[in-house]
């Protein structure tokens, strides 16, 4: 039987998801992903539209297969990423939240607010939302409208 190959993930975040962001990366790697840090590395004050752009086009463009992205409130990195064709990029909250993105609406971009959503909370939604897979059906039906 063929193993299926998991999902590549880029990362980004901004001046406030330093931490956060590093803690998400490293539990993707320990899951066995290729994941691609797109910055920032320090926590100079950033612009998060800089860094949310470069997942979104990184998922729209098809180089990677998944994006998370995180900034103080998750609304910036959302409103940036969702601005990009095929990119379906939403913000959660915890795992009910991170799954039902998945499964209803095939969210390709998981987005957090880091000063909203403690560490332990976003890797259990973070895994919830690997773990999920989308319904189709109607919320296929749904998707296409978004994209008409």
């Amino acid at each position: 039987m063929k193993k299926s190959r998991l999902p590549t993930i880029a990362i980004a975040g901004d001046h406030a998801a330093i931490d956060l962001k590093k803690t998400l990366a490293d539990y993707l790697r320990q899951r066995g992903h290729e994941v691609k840090d797109m910055g920032p590395k320090v926590r100079k004050s950033v612009n998060y539209p800089d860094f949310g752009k470069k997942v979104a086009k990184a998922v729209a463009g098809g180089e990677y297969d998944l994006g998370v992205l995180i900034c103080g409130t998750g609304i910036g990195m959302s409103m940036t990423a969702n601005r990009f064709r095929g990119v379906r990029a939403a913000l959660v909250h915890d795992s009910f939240t991170a799954r039902m993105a998945r499964e209803h609406n095939d969210a390709n971009v998981l987005v957090f607010g880091a000063r909203v959503i403690g560490d332990a909370v976003a890797v259990d939604a973070l895994e919830s939302w690997l773990s999920s897979r989308f319904k189709g059906g109607r919320h296929k039906e749904r998707i296409d409208m978004l994209d008409e």
